[in-house]
């Protein structure tokens, strides 16, 4: 009788212990397997969210990245904030992407330095299923699912109606572009070059071919060049973007003529603010790269979490002069946050 009594515990320890193990093991079973919406899913990592500037230098990425931060502080998301230090460093902003693809972030949000050499490396984020927006500048192709940025051919129109307005339609005009490949600020000085045409027809342009680069250093020995060349004839000057413009003015104030140029530039920074309530700037056209690094974030997060998105979102653009730089939303645009 003894016996048959400790065979029966022993079954019945064994059944005992086997019933643990059958409990612990679903404990211990993988997250992912899981139903949707259980608390499992509470302990997942945050999304990653890679934002890639044309260059990180720049007071206007500055500004933009001051916009990432916020949005992605609003959706809870990681953000990694990563770009060249030069706008001209395609070569470094292609192997930042492939990085960015080897870690298998979850989204990216690029500023092409390039509008096609940047095209195969977008491709690769694709292929690997990472979701891609386009801001600030254009892409050719279609690997992307959005484009956020400004109407950079109407900030040119905006432009070109100042510029021949203050000329009053007559004059002699020169245009500093920035540097090939940069579709954005190639649709701001297509949108100028056209309206001036079509608008302005008694305003010769005596200038369009040159090439500012991508450093204010650079673009104030092309802005030199150019003064000499046509000082003695020159009435009025645009150039595209915060550093040419930069290099614009310091050589329109080295000649003297600073304020009696009619000087139309793009983007702002404190040096061209003082020319602009100096009166050495006749007219600047402002982005609004805060909001535009806020919907590049929150534009990628939508893509991630199952949102339909607009293929194209446009940031806005605005003309400060002389007379409205005292606006409240004009002066807004003109010291971004950072």
């Amino acid at each position: 009788m003894n016996y048959l009594n400790l065979m029966k515990q022993s079954v019945w320890h064994r059944l005992f212990c086997a019933m643990l193990a059958t409990v612990a093991c679903t404990a211990c079973s993988p997250r992912e397997a899981l139903p949707p919406g259980t608390a499992g899913n509470a302990t997942e990592k945050k999304l990653r969210i890679a934002v890639v500037p044309k260059a990180t230098s720049f007071q206007f990425w500055q500004s933009v990245h001051a916009g990432a931060r916020k949005a992605a502080a609003e959706l809870d998301v990681e953000l990694i904030w990563k770009g060249p230090l030069s706008e001209a460093d395609r070569e470094s902003q292609i192997n930042l992407v492939q990085d960015l693809i080897t870690q298998r972030v979850d989204g990216l949000a690029l500023a092409p330095s390039d509008s096609q050499a940047l095209v195969g490396v977008v491709r690769e984020a694709k292929a690997a299923g990472i979701p891609i927006v386009i801001y600030d500048s254009g892409l050719e192709g279609s690997d992307f699912a959005s484009f956020v940025a400004t109407d950079n051919v109407n900030g040119g129109r905006l432009a070109a109606r100042r510029l021949g307005q203050k000329l009053n339609g007559t004059g002699n005009v020169i245009v500093l572009r920035y540097m090939p490949g940069s579709q954005s600020t190639e649709d701001r000085e297509r949108g100028f070059l056209e309206t001036l045409a079509a608008e302005f027809p008694e305003i010769r342009v005596v200038s369009s071919s040159e090439y500012a680069g991508a450093t204010a250093e650079s673009a104030l020995e092309r802005a030199q060049l150019l003064l000499n060349q046509y000082g003695a004839e020159l009435n009025g000057a645009y150039t595209p973007c915060q550093h040419v413009t930069s290099g614009m003015l310091r050589a329109l104030e080295e000649a003297q003529v600073a304020g009696k140029v009619v000087f139309v530039g793009f983007d702002a920074a404190p040096d061209l603010v003082d020319a602009l309530r100096a009166g050495k700037l006749h007219g600047l056209v402002l982005q609004d790269p805060v909001r535009m690094g806020e919907l590049a974030v929150q534009t990628v997060v939508s893509i991630v979490r199952g949102k339909a998105v607009a293929p194209r979102i446009s940031t806005g653009e605005t003309l400060a002069t002389p007379e409205n730089l005292e606006e409240p939303e004009i002066r807004v645009l003109l010291s971004p946050e950072q």
